[in-house]
């Protein structure tokens, strides 16, 4: 079977916790991705991460400014990760259970990847 490894998505595109939404969807757009890893710094010892339902839910339906938001405000923290060599069904047991899209690969020391539950389906 399948590992996290052989499905993920990587890079992992990233952004400061202190960007505006609206860089964040400029960043989205431009790398033609739905998600972004949010860094770590002083303030936060986790990582955080923020999806295009993020941003609708959060932002656009509630009427806010793109540019007077800031992607740690609607982030979700913390993230749920699965180790590299995670089983496609652990992946997509760990999907359903959380009712989440998507999860984190983590290798011990940095998030190297992202399991969607589109990179689960095309694997089969």
């Amino acid at each position: 079977m399948k590992t996290a490894a052989e499905i993920m998505t990587k890079p992992v595109v990233d952004i400061e916790p202190d960007a505006t939404v609206a860089q964040a969807i400029a960043k989205m757009k431009e790398n033609k991705i739905f998600s972004l890893l949010i860094k770590r710094d002083k303030r936060m010892d986790t990582w955080g991460f923020m999806s295009e339902t993020d941003v609708i839910e959060k932002v656009v339906a509630k009427g806010l400014d793109l540019s007077a938001v800031y992607v740690h405000e609607i982030m979700t923290s913390p993230v749920i990760t699965v180790s590299p060599n995670a089983s496609l069904q652990d992946c997509a047991g760990l999907l359903a259970r959380a009712d989440i899209r998507r999860v984190l690969v983590y290798d011990g020391k940095n998030i190297v990847g992202i399991v969607s539950s589109r990179d689960i389906f095309n694997a089969l």
